[in-house]
């Protein structure tokens, strides 16, 4: 079993103080956590259709029991819009700040839109440990591990991306998390030890800006997509759920898989994010081409749309297994030593790992996995290429895209208007499909070091912690990327699947549908032409 990162068996003490020293950092960090808080608001655009150059298959893997939320009926321009608050948004957070109610007045949300002072408890799911285990253990012995510290086990399993064994337990008894923390790390079964930690998605208010598809433009994605769309090049989404029956993904190539084994339909920001990537019918997502992986991650608790360093884990083990090329983030946390092994796993298998910079304002510190040395950090800009305000800053950002009044698709055929750093990080993750899909052998840091090479200064000269390099330019990008010889189907070989939830079923029977991520195509499938889907 693999024994990177740090341990406890060594030195008991040095462990013990190094966990309390996490417990008390955790406690007192400050960053406000950047909540799902879409508002949404009914663009006034005439778009006509958008005729799709591309010869896809209608072949989709989704689960059609899905529900989502009621259809608002069509605006003036023939789009369904996504209702701007409704009491599910309200529950989660998503109608944080102001609102733009159905009568066009803006009233004040009874949800705040950031909390102070954040606590061990906000960071982390109450009385929850994530522990890397002996892998020898059979369930029962981890079961009597567990009973024996107070704890119940609630899951382990094996992630071939770590080569280690990680388990989710819960403090059953009357000790505190760090106390119960403490106790479990003394014994010699356990390598390490640490809380399950909170992740929240990258959404924000939107504002006032033109709605139109600026970013099309201001990325010179008609250019680029003359030179690639992203075929062959598979993204993973770690997001929450997409709702892939709407019209922008007819014909996608997409395989769904749930990491978090809950019973949400598809949601707003996850079905925006996809958009970013693949929509091409009225919108122009940034690889309209490419193959997309959508592991839901992310589900409501109580009134949070939000995931763990557990579930999170488990996506970029699926994402691994099924071999992504690329990975799309837009989400934000804090540190996290788990989550952080996963990164750096994925980085050494040259996957490419981008994400939202985060949506926490210019004083917060920097959020993960942004702030991860081997994820390339997107912020967000306007269309007139002035820096999102709620966009994290840092010396981290490497560079920055549009993100603010960005129009998507929305659950139940409808259209969203909203802003974030999470849809600047998806237009980034289509533009990497695009090079990669120009040059599959291209190495991850050198697709890197074209997109900041390529980028359009913004701010002052040079790179800075509000834009990084500057503004991601699609064509200049793609156009710098020498071409392979390589061909497209080799390259996107993908290995074994790690064993994951079950996937969901494909709505057309013709399709072989696989009951789990183990069930992956072969060798030959994935050598499919652009527009089938053979999951």
């Amino acid at each position: 079993m693999s024994r990177t990162g740090d341990t406890w068996r060594p030195r008991k003490p040095a462990a013990t103080l190094s966990l309390l020293a996490e417990l008390l950092l955790l406690a007192g960090w400050g960053a406000t956590p950047a909540s799902a808080q879409s508002i949404i608001r009914s663009p006034n655009l005439n778009i006509s259709s958008r005729a799709p150059n591309l010869d896809r298959g209608p072949h989709i893997m989704i689960n059609p029991n899905l529900g989502g939320r009621a259809v608002t009926g069509l605006n003036g321009n023939g789009f369904r819009i996504q209702s701007p608050c409704i009491a599910a948004d309200r529950d989660s957070g998503n109608c944080s700040g102001q609102v733009a109610g159905s009568n066009g007045r803006k009233t004040k949300s009874r949800t705040a839109s950031s909390s102070t002072g954040a606590s061990l408890a906000s960071r982390a799911i109450a009385n929850e440990i994530v522990a890397e285990i002996d892998g020898a253990l059979s369930e029962g012995q981890a079961d009597a591990l567990a009973r024996r510290h107070g704890l119940r086990r609630i899951e382990s399993r094996n992630f071939e991306l770590l080569g280690a064994t990680i388990g989710l337990f819960r403090v059953t008894g009357r000790k505190t998390l760090e106390a119960a923390s403490r106790e479990f790390a003394q014994d010699g079964s356990v390598r390490s030890v640490q809380p399950n930690l909170r992740y929240a998605l990258q959404d924000q208010k939107a504002g006032e800006g033109d709605a139109a598809q600026y970013p099309q433009l201001k990325l010179r994605l008609t250019q680029a997509h003359a030179l690639a769309e992203g075929a062959n090049v598979t993204v993973a989404v770690i997001d929450s759920g997409v709702d892939f029956k709407h019209p922008e993904f007819a014909g996608a190539a997409i395989t769904s898989f749930d990491a978090l084994g809950s019973k949400d339909g598809p949601h707003a920001h996850g079905t925006g994010v996809a958009g970013a990537i693949v929509a091409h019918v009225r919108l122009t997502g940034s690889a309209p081409a490419a193959r997309i992986l959508a592991i839901r991650a992310f589900g409501t608790s109580g009134k949070r749309v939000e995931s763990s360093s557990y579930v999170l884990l488990k996506g970029l083990d699926l994402a691994a297994g099924y071999g992504a090329q690329i990975i799309n983030m837009s989400f934000a946390g804090p540190k996290d030593g788990l989550v952080g092994r996963g990164l750096a796993a994925l980085a050494a298998r040259n996957v490419v790992l981008i994400a939202a910079a985060g949506n926490a304002g210019p004083k917060s510190p920097p959020l993960y996995p942004a702030a991860d040395a081997n994820v390339i950090a997107v912020s967000a800009t306007d269309s007139q290429d002035k820096l999102f305000a709620a966009s994290n800053r840092g010396n981290y950002i490497a560079v920055a895209a549009p993100g603010v009044d960005i129009f998507l698709p929305a659950p139940d055929d409808k259209y969203q208007v909203t802003s974030g750093t999470s849809f600047s990080s998806a237009f980034v993750s289509g533009l990497a499909a695009l090079m990669l899909q120009r040059n599959p052998a291209l190495k991850r840091e050198e697709l890197r070091a074209i997109l900041t090479k390529t980028a359009r200064d913004l701010g002052p000269p040079g790179p800075d912690d509000q834009f990084g390099a500057g503004e991601a330019d699609a064509f200049a990008a793609v156009s710098a990327v020498t071409v392979s010889p390589m061909p497209l189907a080799a390259a996107s070989e993908k290995p074994a699947a790690p064993e994951m939830p079950e996937a969901e079923p494909a709505p057309t029977s013709e399709l072989s549908t696989p009951t789990m991520a183990a069930d992956k195509p072969t060798g030959d499938e994935s050598r499919r032409d652009r527009g089938q889907t053979r999951p």
